[in-house]
């Protein structure tokens, strides 16, 4: 038996002299390297010079953080390290690059805390607290409503002089005390909620809601995405006299605001609408859901992207429970994009969304956490091409993850899987565009490897999985490579 061992011993010897060890080792580490999403990607030579330049930067920054781990900043909550993300090299270069398209954001949370703040100083604004949550209404006066005992915002103004700061801070996740309050998820769901809960009566004022949606829409144009697929409830919209709309109704203003920021910014290619109301509903809601549905794709085809449904999945009801519903829907020739599996939990009602959606035949799927558990599911997401949603901030804030190196999507652009990068809730997190979850995915989620080759995947991807026609997307891919190709060209010009 010694002697054996030591036979072994001595061609395993023989083997590391002879070079086979290194040699496995190398081919082991390359075929993997062809497995990672962009792989594919050849970069022309000008663009290796900006890869070059690009990963000197991110390197510099990882060995850094290898020698204090404390220092990472995808590792650390994100409202702690926003500053030390914005002067990050990395993320000034993500800024300037053309990222194509945010599929996954909700209409009433795209604009910034302080743009919301700055718009609680126009006239008429009444504030009120209403079970438990502080809430806004445009009113002629106070006794036009008889829900809440309204007051005047430049009342509560002059009464308090830190109400202001009180007030911006209703519409941001952050809190300093975070760590003695965001114990769980549905503690910090509750949080989360409030912020749309106080926002809503402030964007939903008709035309307010036209200059918020605008402003939305200049956040990612400056932030280089050029198209937008937004989830909304369809809030009914409101006039000063108390006049309110009806949902589909909502749909043209969405449509007016989009044309005219078209005109002022030709490179726009556009929005669409995925409607998506909140997902505990009853066979009697769901009927009147797919009336409006039906009266929107009539009225509004080109808007019109699909349906999902949206909120708390743990704490709400699960995609098998709207199996036949949804089934009725989808004989209006109406696409699916669902929110399923943002969870933790594993086996549960929650983790079986994504099962679910896959099933009820959605194009796209958001967040999909647990999807990493479920093997068999992985080969259907790979056999029919449905591309996730990663929203990495999203996921920090809400502590689904709380290390970012730790996010399941590392596992999908380890294999290749389709993927798109998006910001879901922007204002709770004070994120303007989509670069600050590009950084996070191009610092911690993908490999130290990873490269310009997975930048430009994405970006491609965000336009190849949008729901724009055949036709469309060739556009807008065209559009894009015009402005990847000038920053390629011109990044030589600046300096981080």
């Amino acid at each position: 038996m010694r002697s054996l061992i030591v036979l072994l011993i001595a061609i395993l010897i023989a083997n590391f002299t002879n070079g086979d060890f290194w040699k496995m080792r190398e081919s082991l580490i390359e075929r993997e390297k062809n497995h990672v999403l962009g792989a594919s990607i050849v970069l022309s030579d000008q663009e290796e010079l900006v890869n070059k330049l690009l990963m000197s930067y991110k390197l510099q920054e990882l060995d850094e953080a290898y020698q204090n781990p404390a220092n990472f900043a995808p590792s650390k909550y994100f409202f702690h390290t926003r500053a030390k993300i914005e002067n990050s090299p990395v993320y000034k270069l993500l800024r300037l690059m053309p990222k194509g398209g945010a599929l996954h954001g909700h209409s009433t949370a795209l604009a910034t805390p302080d743009f919301l703040h700055g718009l609680t100083y126009k006239d008429n604004l009444y504030g009120c607290r209403l079970n438990g949550v502080f809430q806004l209404r445009f009113l002629q006066n106070g006794n036009q409503d008889n829900t809440c005992k309204w007051k005047l915002i430049d009342t509560l103004r002059k009464m308090d002089l830190n109400f202001d700061e009180w007030l911006r801070s209703q519409f941001v996740m952050f809190r300093e005390n975070f760590n003695e309050i965001y114990r769980n998820e549905n503690q910090i769901w509750s949080i989360f909620e409030r912020t749309f809960t106080t926002a809503r009566g402030l964007v939903t004022h008709r035309p307010v809601f036209e200059e918020y949606f605008y402003e939305a829409l200049r956040l990612l144009y400056d932030d280089n995405v050029m198209y937008l697929e937004f989830r909304s409830t369809l809030p009914q919209l409101y006039e000063l006299n108390g006049t309110t709309y009806k949902s589909e109704d909502t749909l043209q203003f969405y449509q007016s605001v989009i044309g005219k920021f078209m005109e002022g910014h030709p490179k726009f290619i556009g929005a669409r609408l995925i409607y998506a109301p909140y997902r505990n509903n009853d066979n009697v809601t769901f009927n009147a859901i797919s009336t409006t549905l039906y009266n929107i794709q009539m009225r509004y085809p080109t808007i019109l992207a699909g349906f999902d449904l949206v909120g708390h999945e743990d704490s709400g009801t699960s995609l098998l429970k709207y199996a036949w519903e949804v089934k009725r829907i989808a004989k209006l020739g109406i696409n699916f994009y669902f929110h399923a599996g943002e969870t933790i939990w594993y086996q549960s009602d929650t983790d079986y969304n994504v099962i679910d959606a896959i099933l009820l035949g959605s194009k796209r799927i958001g967040h999909a956490l647990g999807l990493t558990k479920h093997p068999v599911a992985l080969e259907m997401i790979k056999e029919r091409n449905i591309p996730i949603e990663v929203c990495p901030i999203s996921n920090q804030v809400l502590l689904y993850v709380d290390d970012l190196r730790n996010h399941p999507a590392s596992f999908l652009i380890a294999n290749g899987f389709p993927i798109v990068i998006s910001y879901d809730d922007p204002s709770a997190w004070n994120v303007t565009g989509l670069s600050y979850d590009f950084y996070m995915t191009f610092m911690a989620i993908a490999g130290r490897g990873a490269d310009l080759k997975l930048l430009k995947q994405l970006s491609i991807n965000s336009i190849l999985y949008s729901s724009l026609s055949l036709n469309e997307r060739k556009v807008a891919l065209k559009s894009w490579e015009a402005d990847w190709d000038s920053f390629i060209k011109n990044i030589h010009l600046l300096k981080f």
